[in-house]
């Protein structure tokens, strides 16, 4: 990577994720964290969305008072596909000139952002949960966990442009409506032609059930290896459901087959921020822990007095899960007319 004169590189970008027309949470993430930024940095904070139709989720970004948004809209891009959201991503960059792009470090923005860097020829921060912009010079300080968890890392970019970062889902604040500030719409109809990749999407199959979507969930219910089985799982599924939340599960559940991969919560797995977590049979292998530990509170039950899991909890429970989850769910079904 070479260095830049960037003192044409003045305004901040972030990569607004839609999936089927509608804007992910994590754009409100990175809105609230691109905010601070802009602000230390005294520049101007621009949204940018592709996809179809989008007309309506812009007026919504335009709510959070972004100072401008780069809608650009084929009917080919109703999907993700990596490879088309970095060509027309790069060329946006080398027209309009941000000098830093915040992502979301989900599936998106894990394919997405390592292609954009390699086309853009500059570094990508991934997976961070702390970030900082030097008001001078632009250049941003974050941080991401490694080593499972043990070890954060501190990255530094040395006046090269853009800069790449992709934020952890859930590790920073939503921001909130600022509807005195509202910015303008810069729109792009993209031409077949630019859409190259060798690769479609014909379909997207949802996983069947209703129960609330792990990532935004503000109740989670999760079980571990103490459960002994999958048969027993439904003792978790029940209790979520009985509370109108999501359900989760340890690396090694899902590892052994007991659960689908989408349910895993951990490093490996989804990082989640509920305002209750209940942890069932976890005994809370650092791996999980940095995937949950954020929750506003955290119950755990398990046998073992000494589990690693207390330590984080808010509240504790020593006692048998087989016993415990049942009296609990129909105690629940009680108060709350279920």
């Amino acid at each position: 990577m070479n260095a830049v004169n960037v003192a044409k590189y003045k305004h901040i970008w972030l990569f607004v994720e839609q999936k089927q027309g509608k804007i992910s949470n994590t754009a409100y993430e990175l809105i609230g964290a691109g905010q601070e930024l802009a602000k230390q940095r005294n520049c101007q904070l621009w949204g940018v969305i592709i996809g179809e139709y989008l007309d309506q989720q812009v007026s919504l970004l335009l709510e959070y008072g972004l100072d401008k948004i780069i809608q650009a809209e084929n009917p080919k891009l109703a999907h993700f596909i990596e490879e088309n959201y970095a060509q027309i991503l790069q060329e946006l960059v080398n027209e309009y000139k941000p000098e830093l792009i915040l992502g979301p470090a989900t599936f998106y923005g894990k394919s997405l952002f390592p292609r954009l860097g390699v086309k853009l020829q500059t570094g990508v921060a991934a997976d961070c949960i702390k970030i900082s912009i030097d008001s001078g010079t632009g250049d941003v300080n974050a941080t991401r966990p490694t080593y499972g968890g043990n070890v954060l890392a501190e990255i530094t970019f040395n006046q090269v442009r853009p800069q790449l970062v992709t934020l952890r889902p859930k590790a920073f604040r939503e921001a909130t409506k600022n509807t005195n500030k509202g910015g303008g719409i810069i729109k792009r109809q993209i031409p077949d032609d630019k859409l190259t990749a060798s690769k479609q999407v014909k379909d997207v199959v949802k996983e069947a059930g209703t129960m609330a979507n792990l990532t935004e969930a503000d109740i989670i219910v999760s079980g571990g290896r103490g459960l002994k089985g999958p048969e027993n799982f439904h003792l978790v599924q029940e209790l979520a459901q009985v509370l109108g939340g999501a359900w989760g599960a340890t690396r090694a559940v899902v590892d052994a087959g007991w659960v689908p991969y989408p349910h895993q919560v951990g490093q490996t797995g989804k990082t989640v921020n509920p305002k209750l977590y209940i942890a069932c049979g976890i005994s809370g292998a650092i791996q999980h822990l940095v995937g949950m530990q954020s929750a506003k509170v955290i119950v755990a039950i398990n046998k073992d007095k000494d589990a690693p899991i207390f330590k984080v909890a808010t509240y504790g429970v020593v006692g048998d899960v087989f016993e415990i989850l049942p009296a609990l769910t129909k105690k629940l079904k009680e108060v709350l007319k279920k």
